[in-house]
């Protein structure tokens, strides 16, 4: 029996694709089909974070193709950025040199795991011909006030010396390099993503393709809020306060005014005191983030001035406080500490009246014996002519009030603030921006783009392109004048990654941005698959982008993804060495129930397992795993050791026993193919068939529908256990003569495992097709179907419990796996709205009957 063998198989499957075209999509007349997973950054190596991703997506590909359609599956490369270019000054090395060769060594490791890309359409943001689009674009946006720049408080990062957006602080730490974030006042450029904030929210409610967290999460940081604007005048000044309250009901229980470090007024009213200029600038140094903590301790100073309560004409003492955020509202808030727990603990620090103006039943409160802030609804009190009301009954009248005295107005704010792009570091794409004396800020000549970055620049600890003449040094497109300079801060790496999936419709388009007609024949994606780490960054600004590109009349959607689906992490213990830091897994040698480092002898901590990461080293390079057990096994191991949406913990025991599955097929293959290849594939009446052969018929169509049912939702490894199944029962076969329909049918089921494997193993099935006397069946086969007369089963009605209340029903088939049954009851849109962000103690199944969920 000949020896299955991976790699010489894997390398001649690998050249045929290549040579024939295969996954070239051809805009054909047959119904389109685009299946992107999120551009990859080019950073040396694929790890199997990497992997897993990719092969979701693969089989999706593969699979839609079998099923007749005409597929789009590119790839391409997120090649700008801040970690090419730190990574190269720590090699010594330029970060163009880094990158093309990354780039390089990147694609041969995904063509080797037999990725079905089509490599003519792929794309490299960092390559001219692509960010030339990028700055034209930029241009357009500055043309429609859509890009502009300020002078700004920014979120810094002192040890990658550059701004980072709001989206790329994590607990007031760099996303990058976990440093800490201060602020710093510069100025910068903006794009006015709150143009469509509304509009961003709204249609959150119509993306049913995506996952539930997915759009929480989205519409948290949109933060829509319903509200008043309130104007406070400053007392003996012309200068007024105006804020945005979304409890105008609790304006009677106002009892001080807070207004941000950074607030225009801060320095006006302090008038130039020294303890204030030196709170403000320790506040300032902190990031937005440790400010907009509950647990913050509370801090202000009084400002030596008052204002004006419009509704009780009550003097308001003025504080600068640490807890209010320029971005948020108007940078001011009237502090009702009566009705909100951080007034509360802000009135208590500072000794300041609080008042009551809601009770539970409108009977007078003392609110100097409350022990914490009342923020419940009630009858109000306090409040004159509103006395008796019910507080959310009071908003509308009270916002009337406002309005009928010209004192404020019903509004509404938002959380979100516009994007800011500007980016004091070399590695991106220049902004296309001239500065002249005469003219002031001039966009460039479109004839001139794109604006090459310099990639002769010699790294520095700052911004190199400070330092390179001939890229500063401009002519004035407007005036002519030619002291004119260049703007040397560089875009956003997330501004490439916000459009790249349409760029790949028309990659060698030089005419314009995009092909209309292309883009708009592929696109919006149908299936996107990417982490969910990206959820209020890539995934919003991209949903931002193509809005942006529909009202400038290039595409006819707003929304660019149907379909998403956010691929679990891999997670791997970490190696901290007290002196080296973290160690990749091949730098530590384990010595009895220790782990030492290779480089210099001592001990290291083994930490939790955490999510596969270069910057913490715990990463597993499939390349070595692939020449061990070939592509396959590792493809297999990644879609069958978890549902794609869950969390896979790092075992390498699992890729051993992929392997001996592999196998276990191709000896099944090598054992039959003498006595079928003669055969056709059984086609008659089950009817005739004996006991052994009729019931394999049944489980061969049996299984075309689970697999086929589990693989349209992602759940491979139920689509992966059913072909198991399969293969297991023909191994129970009884050896022997046998009649021509039986050797028909087990001709059929070894086909059927073949093609049923084809997109998840395909090198494997490639070869297995062939050794069974067929061409190829990436280019020659279709998606088997099942008979329904061929399948004898019976269905019942499944219970749906919650905590024991009944919250759904289902009538489902009676041959489910317990796995798959306990799967289609947490996946319920019913069940969903109870379980949604509770923790799942356990599921009870009483067969054929419910299923409980416990939370």
């Amino acid at each position: 029996m000949a020896k299955y063998n991976p790699n010489v198989v894997e390398k001649k499957w690998q050249e045929f694709w290549a040579k024939n075209k295969t996954f070239e999509a051809k805009e054909s007349n047959k119904k389109k089909y685009y299946v992107l997973e999120m551009l990859p950054y080019p950073s040396g190596n694929l790890h199997m974070g990497h992997i897993r991703n990719y092969t979701i997506g693969d089989v999706i590909a593969r699979y839609k193709r079998m099923c007749g359609f005409d597929v789009l599956h590119p790839m391409g490369w997120d090649a700008f950025g801040l970690p090419a270019e730190n990574a190269a000054r720590e090699k010594n090395t330029h970060p163009a040199k880094w990158t093309y060769s990354n780039i390089e060594n990147m694609k041969q490791e995904l063509k080797q795991m037999g990725f079905s890309y089509d490599w003519d359409r792929e794309v490299t943001t960092c390559k001219p011909e692509y960010y030339k689009w990028e700055q034209w674009l930029f241009i357009q946006m500055f043309k429609k006030n859509m890009a502009y720049k300020k002078l700004s408080y920014v979120n810094w990062c002192e040890d990658c010396q550059t701004v980072l957006a709001a989206e790329q602080v994590e607990k007031g730490c760099c996303w990058r390099c976990n440093s800490k974030v201060k602020q710093k006042e510069l100025s910068q450029w903006f794009f006015k993503i709150t143009d469509y904030a509304d509009d961003l929210l709204l249609h959150c409610d119509k993306l049913e393709g995506w996952p539930q967290e997915v759009l929480t999460m989205q519409k948290n940081w949109i933060g829509k809020s319903i509200g008043a604007s309130i104007k406070f005048q400053i007392q003996d000044r012309e200068e007024e306060i105006e804020v945005f309250t979304t409890r105008p009901d609790t304006i009677f229980g106002a009892t001080f005014m807070c207004i941000a470090p950074e607030h225009h007024l801060t320095s006006v009213l302090s008038k130039n005191n020294d303890n204030v200029k030196k709170f403000v600038e320790k506040i300032i140094e902190q990031s937005r983030a440790s400010r907009d903590v509950e647990q913050l301790e509370k801090e202000g100073m009084f400002l030596d001035a008052y204002c004006i309560n419009p509704i009780t004409k009550k003097k308001l003492p003025i504080y600068v406080a640490n807890f209010v955020l320029m971005e948020y509202g108007t940078g001011a808030l009237m502090g009702v500490p009566a009705h909100d727990q951080r007034d509360f603990d802000f009135a208590q620090k500072y000794n300041i009246e609080k008042i009551a103006v809601i009770s539970p039943d409108g009977k007078e409160v003392d609110a100097d014996t409350l022990e914490e802030a009342y923020s419940d609804d009630g009858i109000l009190i306090n409040s004159q002519n509103f006395n008796g009301l019910q507080n959310r009954e009071a908003i509308e009248k009270i916002c009337d009030y406002f309005e009928k005295e010209k004192i404020g107005k019903k509004t509404f704010n938002f959380k979100l603030k516009d994007w800011g792009i500007s980016r004091q570091r070399y590695w991106g794409t220049p902004i296309p921006i001239i500065y002249c004396d005469k003219c002031g800020i001039v966009p460039e000549d479109e004839k001139n783009l794109p604006v090459v970055l310099p990639e002769d620049a010699v790294l520095s600890e700052t911004n190199p392109l400070l330092d390179i003449d001939y890229f500063k040094k401009a002519k004035c497109p407007k005036c002519g004048n030619e002291n004119a300079k260049r703007e040397t801060d560089t875009m956003d790496t997330f501004v490439e990654s916000s459009w790249y999936f349409l760029r790949y419709c028309s990659p060698n388009y030089n005419e314009g941005m995009l092909n209309s007609d292309e883009v708009n024949h592929w696109a919006p994606i149908d299936q996107y698959i990417g982490g969910v780490e990206h959820a209020v960054m890539h995934l919003l600004y991209a949903r931002y982008f193509t809005r942006v590109l529909k009202d400038m009349g290039f595409v006819n959607f707003k929304e660019p993804f149907t379909n998403l689906l956010t691929q679990g992490m891999i997670t791997k213990e970490t190696f901290e060495c007290p002196n080296c830091r973290y160690l990749f897994p091949e730098e530590v040698v384990k010595k009895g129930d220790k782990y030492i480092c290779q480089k210099c002898g001592i001990e290291v901590v083994v930490g939790k397992k955490t999510k596969m990461s270069k910057s913490k080293k715990n990463v597993v390079s499939p390349k070595e795993l692939t020449k061990q057990y070939g592509a396959d096994t590792i493809r297999l191991f990644c879609l069958f050791a978890s549902p794609p949406h869950k969390t896979l913990i790092w075992n390498e025991d699992g890729i051993e026993g992929q392997s001996r599955f592999i196998n276990r097929v191709w000896n099944l293959i090598e054992k039959y193919r003498d006595d079928i290849d003669s055969e056709e594939v059984y086609k008659g009446d089950s009817d005739k068939l004996n006991s052994w052969s009729l019931e394999l018929y049944q489980k061969i169509n049996l299984t075309i529908k689970k697999v086929t049912s589990d693989i349209e939702k992602f759940s491979f490894n139920t689509a992966i256990s059913s072909i198991m199944e399969l293969v297991n029962f023909i191994y129970l076969i009884p050896d022997g003569e046998k009649e021509t329909q039986e050797t028909q049918v087990i001709k059929l089921a070894i086909e059927t495992i073949v093609l049923l494997l084809s997109p998840i193993i395909p090198h494997f099935a490639e070869e297995s097709w062939k050794l069974l006397g067929k061409e190829s069946v990436t280019t020659d086969e279709k998606w088997p179907t099942f008979f329904k007369d061929a399948i004898k089963t019976d269905e019942h009605t499944l219970v749906i419990q919650v905590n024991g209340k009944v919250r759904a029903k289902l009538t489902i088939d009676s041959n489910l796996n317990e796995e798959t049954i306990k799967e289609l009851a947490l996946n319920n849109v019913n069940v969903q709205k109870f379980i949604e962000g509770k923790e799942i103690k356990k599921t009870i199944l009483v067969q054929k009957k419910l299923i409980n969920i416990v939370i």
